[in-house]
Formats: structure tokens, sequence, C-alpha cells
């Protein structure tokens, strides 16, 4: 009798949960991007001195093992320190977008750092460049109009 009251009662407050929850999760907007990295010295080079982010400070007990990075609007890229495996990037093409104001001064400064890129021009004429960080985690960039 006390298994089929608990129950009973496990239902009827399921259901009055259920009746008072939102209609939608509430997204307000993006915060960060997390990328798992193998070094992080490299890493940090390359989003600091190659993508011209700026470095936000981590905390002195989390500076071996996390490198974070704004990316304006309050949004940020944090690296973290433990990959032991390689990122694959496969067909469909797993990858982040970011603008520049130039894409063909980028094409330039990825070409004079001796960074491998692939160029291609999609529907309505817009030229992209693909290229990789240090771990292989495929970066698009496009012309901000």
């Amino acid at each position: 009798m006390k298994k089929l009251l608990v129950i009973f009662l496990m239902f009827i407050c399921s259901d009055i949960i259920a009746q008072n929850a939102p209609n939608s999760l509430g997204f307000a907007s993006f915060n960060h991007i997390a990328l798992q990295v193998k070094d992080m010295p490299a890493s940090k080079d390359f989003y600091q001195n190659i993508i011209g982010l700026t470095p936000v400070a981590v905390p002195d007990s989390l500076k071996a093992i996390r490198g974070w990075f704004n990316t304006g609007n309050g949004q940020m890229i944090h690296l973290l320190a433990g990959r032991t495996t390689p990122v694959l990037n496969d067909k469909n093409g797993s990858h982040f977008a970011i603008f520049v104001n130039s894409i063909d001064n980028a094409e330039k400064f990825l070409a004079s750092r001796k960074v491998p890129f692939h160029k291609q021009v999609r529907f309505g004429g817009i030229v992209q460049i693909y290229f990789a960080d240090p771990d292989g985690y495929l970066i698009e960039m496009n012309e901000k109009k």
C-alpha cells in the first residue's frame, strides 16, 4: 500500500511540475566554446598570434592547464589541456567560423606564416578560407561585409 501511495504522489508531483515549467530553455546568448588541446603553449601562441585574440586572465592555479581568449561581446574560446587523441575532421565538416575584415589580407597573412589553408568560392561568389589550429580543429574564415 505504501508503494502505491508513493507512486501516486510521484505521478501527481511530476504532473504539477510539468504544468508550471516554462515553455522554452530561455537561451540568452553564447558564452564560450571549449577546445581540448595537446600542447597548451603552442595553442595559446596560435590563438593569440595567428587568430589575433586577446588573452583573458586565468586564475593562477589554472594557468598551466587553461588558456582563455576574448572573441568579443562577452564570448570566449577556452583551451583545456589534456588532449591525447587526434581531432578527426570528417566529411561533414565540423568547424567553427570567424569573420575577418579582409579575406585577401587574411590569406596573405596565413601564407606569410606558412599556415596551410584551403580557399574556395561558395555559392553567391563568397570566398571562404579553411585552416586548422595546432590540434586540427577546423576554422572557417569569411569576410565581414
